[in-house]
């Protein structure tokens, strides 16, 4: 883990002085999650693979106005790391107002008998098993705050007949049932659970999962964003929802 220098940064928004760390922090949606709690004054905890791409996001933020970010260079698929990330957290801030988990993959798009068990694997492991792990080293840290919040992203491929979406499709299914199952264990705590589907947005996943679509027709990350400030703040009361934006 790697961490910039605090600064006295002017951030007066919304979500002054709350600690979010979100996943796939690099682009897309988590860039633009990323920005958007910047201006509304979060303390922010960046998680993606590359350095290069957390630093950039980090600059954009400092932009605004907001304290240098936590910067967390991690590969999901790396599950011990995950388990160490929650005593880290602890040793900085000793709570978690936050959790955005945004980072996914789309894997092979195939019929389901023509699936490599290694592109199956990774998918399940980054778009599911990653988000138990996380929620597995960062719940005692969310029940520190005050009022904590997590916010998880599916897709309407969760839901009805895909073809060819096979691990997708069942990665964001069973995302969704390990979120509803949390949120029914934690409905007499501080915590508010709930899920974001944006429907179709200006994306690279997006691009790889529809090459011919004009993305002018789409949503931007930005657009989305916005969505999520709502369900991060302490006076945000839903719970176990499902937000759709399509």
């Amino acid at each position: 883990m790697t961490e910039a220098e605090t600064s006295n940064g002017s951030c007066n928004g919304r979500l002054r002085g709350r600690i979010a760390l979100i996943t796939g922090a690099s682009r897309g949606i988590g860039a633009a999650v990323a920005k958007a709690f910047a201006r509304e004054g979060a303390q922010l905890v960046l998680v993606s693979r590359t350095v290069g791409g957390l630093e950039e996001i980090d600059d954009e933020v400092q932009a605004l106005g907001a304290p240098p970010a936590t910067l967390v260079p991690l590969d999901l698929q790396s599950f011990e790391a995950i388990d160490q990330l929650g005593a880290s957290l602890f040793e900085r801030f000793g709570k978690l107002d936050v959790l955005i988990a945004n980072a996914g993959i789309l894997g092979a798009l195939s019929p389901t008998g023509h699936i490599d068990p290694k592109v199956w694997q990774r998918v399940i492991d980054i778009n599911l098993t990653a988000n138990y792990r996380l929620i597995r080293s960062l719940e005692p840290l969310l029940r520190q705050s005050e009022a904590g919040r997590a916010v998880f992203v599916t897709s309407g491929a969760a839901q009805g007949v895909r073809p060819y979406w096979g691990p997708y499709a069942v990665s964001k299914a069973g995302l969704e049932a390990l979120v509803r199952n949390w949120a029914g264990e934690v409905t007499k705590t501080n915590l508010k659970i709930n899920m974001v589907d944006p429907g179709g947005t200006r994306t690279a996943m997006r691009a790889l999962a529809y090459p011919t679509e004009d993305p002018a027709l789409l949503k931007t990350p930005e657009d989305i964003a916005e969505h999520f400030v709502p369900l991060a703040m302490a006076d945000c009361s839903r719970h176990g929802e499902i937000i759709s934006l399509k």
